[in-house]
């Protein structure tokens, strides 16, 4: 069906208005930093939608309605990765056959029903994004929350990562958005977790320490990682401790 001569579909009005929106801000947030200090960081929402070539791009938009949430992330090998995912439905483990048929799918477990969902651990090959922010030396900001094939994701990178980062969505989808962007100062957004401590608090995460309810318990944790039940319980206490501090944090811009 043809369109009247000097109308444009409301759709195509609608996702150039979008792309201005996003192109303003951006600008903006530039403009705003043409001199970038080291101590500066700057944080972002950004609404993207999921390539086709990955799962969670195919499972969201076959059930739209569906909501996703990936909680975290456990490297298995430089190309294989392990995320827990909250996913509504039931019963619980009503998605794993379907998750399992894609081919960037390795492995799933059904974990435990939460809510009006479950929890499954999925283990997928990496999507390129991942290599990214390794490159970058970047940790992904969990959690992520995906639906209807569009992912929330969540930006925090000092200005040269930030505009790589955003060359590399633009790329995945010329028509993403920012939903929000503001900058903080680098010392009083990020805890100060040493290598060793992001280490264990992503493996507690990956095993269901922190899961609710909780999907191993302290000695069970202790002896997959070979280490002492004291050990862990303290090692994780100042983990829990270094992040509560920087989230209480007046100017932390966390809360």
């Amino acid at each position: 069906m043809s369109t009247p001569a000097g109308k444009r579909p409301k759709a195509r009005r609608r996702a150039k208005s979008s792309d201005a929106n996003t192109q303003v801000r951006l600008r903006a947030l530039r403009k705003a930093s043409d001199s970038p200090s080291p101590d500066r960081l700057f944080l972002a929402t950004l609404r993207i939608r999921i390539p086709r070539s990955l799962w969670t791009g195919k499972f969201s938009l076959s059930h739209p309605g569906t909501q996703l949430e990936v909680l975290n992330r456990v490297e298995v090998s430089p190309e294989i990765s392990v995320s827990d995912y909250w996913i509504s439905g039931s019963p619980p483990g009503v998605w794993a056959g379907e998750i399992s048929a894609f081919s960037d799918v390795v492995h799933v477990d059904s974990l435990t029903e939460v809510g009006d969902g479950c929890l499954y651990r999925i283990t997928y090959k990496n999507p390129p994004v991942v290599y990214l922010y390794r490159r970058l030396r970047l940790p992904l900001q969990f959690p992520y929350r995906m639906q209807a094939g569009v992912i929330e994701w969540e930006l925090v990178a000092r200005r040269g990562q930030f505009d790589e980062i955003i060359e590399h969505v633009r790329s995945v989808d010329p028509q993403f958005s920012i939903v929000s962007i503001r900058r903080r100062p680098l010392r009083s957004h990020l805890p100060t977790l040493s290598a060793a401590q992001h280490q264990l608090l992503n493996q507690a995460m990956a095993a269901g320490y922190f899961a609710v309810p909780r999907g191993i318990t302290l000695t069970e944790l202790a002896r997959r990682l070979n280490r002492s039940k004291s050990g862990i319980s303290e090692s994780i206490a100042l983990i829990e401790k270094k992040l509560f501090e920087t989230a209480l944090r007046p100017d932390s811009g966390l809360r």
